[in-house]
């Protein structure tokens, strides 16, 4: 079992930057893919980041590859997302997860975070 916790979103202007980050707590959380995933109000969610958390390896999607950038600290059991270049299409409520496969698809996952609002204004 793994416990995650959204924090950081909030509003901002367009170009402008937030950092949100999760934290994760439990058993053998370093065998976990971690990722981001958002969602808009009458929209599908979708993928935006993920991580192995034993490499480090990470992934992105396009809408978001050289804007965002994900990371994690092993000793803290954390995660970050740093967004950058913000755009109004980017507000969405943020959730980061947790899984056994290195995937973009929101069903590989199996534990969730409450989510976090971001909201960029134009």
């Amino acid at each position: 079992q793994v416990h995650l916790v959204e924090s950081g979103g909030g509003l901002v202007q367009a170009g402008g930057s937030l950092r949100l980050s999760c934290a994760a707590s439990g058993r053998d959380v370093s065998s976990y893919v971690m990722g981001w995933f958002r969602q808009a109000p009458g929209k599908e969610r979708e993928f935006v980041a993920g991580i192995r958390w034993d490499s480090g390896s990470t992934f992105y999607a396009d809408s978001v590859k050289g804007r965002f950038t994900i990371s994690r600290d092993n000793d803290k059991n954390t995660m970050w997302l740093q967004m950058n270049s913000l755009k109004p299409e980017d507000s969405a409520g943020y959730y980061c997860a947790a899984g056994r496969s290195y995937s973009s698809w929101w069903r590989d996952y199996d534990y969730w975070g409450q989510g976090t609002q971001v909201t960029v204004s134009s």
